[in-house]
Formats: structure tokens, sequence, C-alpha cells
């Protein structure tokens, strides 16, 4: 009896064994039904940047991936030292499994990340550095759509300029606005550019300067990356807005607008924490830009709303004909993200 004891016990111990060598991690992890996030924001949820974060949140949301149900904290604009505080009072805190800091911080990831293991922590956009391990580098592209606004803008122009009227130059406003004139060149090869930065995330005084002394100059049609568009309607022309629907901020001047649609970033950082720990996978941030395209679901052009009248119905088909070529991936929008002023 005491042999067969002995038997049994040694094949339980070789099952144990060999069920620990195919996945030892497996073994101790469990399927969460919770995911808790804590988000920084870096513009406020009134900003295109930040509000299509939250608003793509709430899409997941109610899709309830891996059967979680999803709950997150988002802060006011921080930067530098407040952002890294408050993300370590998140970690220290035990009640949240990611923390997506949404724009430019992994100076402030890099202090936590190797402390706060079990963390997802999640940066976004140029000015990061891919870490790796359980650092996840989001890059948010919307050049193809702002081909597609461009194109309209050099179809509808009556003075062949056009003008654009950023942020800071960076790469990920760079593209988009080259994206602007190529395609307005595609549509007009006599368009002639007009460039300009407000150095800022918000100042509307300045981007308005900025904005009539292009209409001064003869635009016509202006992509306006600042939100502004008090001159657009002063001088009743059209305008473009951009990273989200901003018809509703001047419903008779702005045309469309580029849309960022965050729901395959989101999904992709579900996935990966859930990989993490319901079956133990390690976490393998990437270390170079990684970005959704129109076509797998990445962004999008908002609808022209009431204008759509003053779109000629030529220019709107050619416009979905390109858009249809974008989505089969039959027509690549070329990415250029030297600085738009100096070409």
């Amino acid at each position: 009896m005491f042999t067969t004891f002995i038997r049994r016990l040694a094949t339980l111990i070789a099952l144990v064994i060999a069920l620990a060598a195919m996945n030892p991690a497996k073994l101790q992890a469990t399927e969460p039904d919770k995911l808790r996030i804590a988000v920084i924001l870096s513009a406020g949820i009134e900003s295109g940047w930040d509000g299509t974060l939250i608003e793509a949140l709430g899409r997941v949301k109610a899709k309830k991936p891996h059967g979680l149900d999803i709950t997150w904290k988002y802060t006011d604009p921080l930067w530098g030292d407040d952002a890294g505080d408050a993300m370590r009072l998140f970690a220290e805190s035990g009640q949240y499994d990611i923390i997506w800091a949404n724009s430019s911080y992994s100076d402030q990831v890099k202090k936590l990340k190797d402390e706060f293991p079990n963390i997802l922590f999640v940066v976004v956009g140029s000015g990061n550095e891919g870490l790796g391990g359980n650092q996840y580098w989001i890059y948010k592209r919307v050049h193809e759509p702002a081909y597609l606004l461009g194109f309209i803008a050099g179809k509808m122009t009556k003075s062949n300029k056009l003008g654009s009227v950023g942020t800071f130059v960076a790469d990920d406003v760079n593209d988009e606005i080259n994206a602007f004139f190529t395609g307005a060149k595609a549509a007009n090869p006599k368009i002639e550019k007009t460039v300009a930065f407000i150095e800022s995330w918000y100042d509307p005084a300045k981007s308005s300067e900025f904005t009539s002394a292009q209409i001064a100059t003869g635009a016509d049609l202006i992509f306006q990356l600042t939100g502004t568009f008090k001159p657009c309607e002063e001088t009743k022309i059209l305008c473009f807005g951009n990273f989200q629907d901003q018809h509703s901020f001047s419903p008779s001047t702005v045309l469309s607008s580029t849309v960022s649609l965050w729901d395959p970033d989101i999904n992709l950082i579900i996935d990966a924490w859930w990989a993490h720990m319901a079956d133990g996978k390690p976490y393998a941030g990437n270390t170079e830009k990684h970005w959704f395209s129109m076509k797998e679901g990445g962004s999008t052009t908002a609808p022209y709303h009431e204008l759509e009248a003053k779109l000629p119905e030529n220019v709107r088909a050619e416009v979905e004909e390109l858009k249809a070529k974008i989505m089969a991936g039959t027509f690549e929008v070329p990415l250029d993200v030297s600085d738009p002023k100096a070409h």
C-alpha cells in the first residue's frame, strides 16, 4: 500500500511540475471582472484630444470587452511634477489597474513603472520615449481625414489660397497639416498655403490674430487646429475643425473636421492588461510608435451637417470615392512629419 501511495504522489508531483513548466504564471493568474483606469489629462475634456478619449472610453465600456466592468477617473490638466505626483498617488492607492497618461509623460512614467510592475502605464503621442515592459506607447494620427478635408478645400477655394493655424510644431501636428495641403494640391495644383503656430495648447486671442491675418492675405478656407472660428464667422468663410466634430462650435462655418477614434487603442491596451492578469503573460510594451489607421478604425471625418448643401455634389462624390480607396487600402495618404512652414 505504501508503494502505491508513493507512486500516486510521484505522479501528482510530476503533473504539477509539467503544468508549471507549460505556464507557471497561469497557475496563479485569475480572470478579473473589473478594470479601473486612472487618466491623466493634458488639456481637459473640452479639448478634442482629451474629450474624444473619454467619449471612446464610454463606447468601449458599453461593449464590455472580456466581460469587464470598466470604470475610470480623470484629472484636471496636469504636467511635469504635478502629473508625476498624481500618477504615484493613483499607483499607491492600489485602486487602479491602468494609468493612462494622455500626452508626453514618459519621463514621469520612467520613475514609476518598475516600482509598480502590475500596473499598465500608457503614454500618448510625440515627445515620449518607448520604455517597453509595462509602459505602452500609443500614437494618434489623423492625417488621412486631414487629406480628405484638404481635397475639399482645394476643390472649393476661389482664391487658391488656404490657411492653417496649429498649436505646436510637432510630429503628430505636422503630419495632418502637411496631409491637408497635399490633399488640396491633389485637387488643385495652384494652391498656395499659409501656416502659423500659436505655440500653445490654448490661446484664443493669438489664434484669432493668426487666423485673421491669413484671411486678410486671401485665404478663403482655414484648417483650424486651435478651435477658434470667430474670424471665419466674421468674414463668412468656411473652416475645418480638428480631432473632434467641431461643427457645434460654429455651425455656420465648420464644414467638417478630422475626428480621432481611440476605440482600437483602448481595446489594444485592455487586451494587453487582460492577457497579463488572466493568462499570466508578461507585459510587452512597444518601444516604437504605433497607431491605428483610418482603415483600422483610428480616425474618420465628421459629417457636413446642415452645411452639406454648400459642397457641390460632384465634390462629395469624389471625396467619398477617395475615402473608399483609403478604407480599402488601395490609396495611401503620404505621411509627412516635416515642418510645414519650411517647404
